[in-house]
């Protein structure tokens, strides 16, 4: 089949797919402290199952475009990168077991990509009752890309390392397999009672070293370029823009 291209809809993305109706992503499901070290490195406890929040699936864009900081979220310092693994859904799934989930020829997982999941850290914490799901959909907050790559092609997801630089400095670098919870079994886990449709994206966790977690902070500014790169995936580049 090869790499898949994404495209710009006026619904967000959708994946290219050969010789049908173009897949429109229409649900983004994120993992938080899938990675032990990520966990502590916000003090926190590595969860014992997985930790699921949602983000609007207009958040979603395209390799080059802008990272736009929103009016709301330039009061204060907080807006955060967080490179990860990313996949989507072929068909749909309720009930998979983990092997089928795992199985390119089952068509559970359609591909995958590099994703940033761009945080706004007050409105998720504390912003939004302690939802996390307002600090994660402002418009752009999501970058996917560049291409998405068929599960048959991508090798083993356990095996890939992710790497996010800031402005040309490494601060993410890590492998998959530090994942606790594997992409199949993410969704295994989430088709239990619960059906997932095609082009649904799902997140599956930032490794340590995101901004909020330096010393000193490193939030996002104007004028920086965020680079996820995933062996075998390629990379996304997004300049960041304040809105004015």
């Amino acid at each position: 089949m090869g790499p898949m291209k994404l495209l710009r809809t006026d619904r967000g993305v959708a994946v290219d797919l050969p010789g049908a109706a173009p897949l429109q992503l229409h649900h983004i499901i994120g993992v938080g402290r899938n990675y032990v070290e990520h966990a502590l490195e916000q003090g926190a406890k590595p969860p014992e199952r997985p930790m699921i929040f949602t983000k609007n699936p207009f958040s979603a864009s395209l390799d080059g475009d802008d990272i736009v900081v929103p009016e709301i979220c330039q009061d204060r310092e907080q807006v955060d990168f967080e490179g990860e693994l990313a996949l989507v859904i072929g068909k749909a799934c309720r009930d998979v077991s983990e092997s089928e989930a795992s199985d390119p020829a089952s068509g559970c997982i359609l591909g995958y990509c590099c994703a940033n999941d761009v945080s706004a850290r007050w409105w998720q914490k504390e912003g939004a009752g302690g939802q996390f799901n307002r600090g994660k959909s402002f418009d752009t907050f999501c970058p996917l890309g560049p291409v998405l790559t068929p599960a048959s092609e991508a090798g083993d997801p356990m095996a890939l390392r992710v790497k996010t630089t800031v402005s040309g400095e490494v601060m993410q670098d890590a492998p998959t397999s530090a994942m606790t919870f594997g992409p199949a079994y993410l969704v295994a886990e989430l088709s239990r009672g619960t059906t997932l449709l095609p082009g649904t994206v799902i997140l599956t966790g930032t490794p340590s070293g995101v901004g909020m977690a330096q010393d000193p902070k490193r939030f996002l500014r104007d004028g920086d370029v965020v680079q996820v790169e995933i062996e075998g995936l390629g990379s996304i580049t997004n300049p960041v823009r304040f809105e004015r």
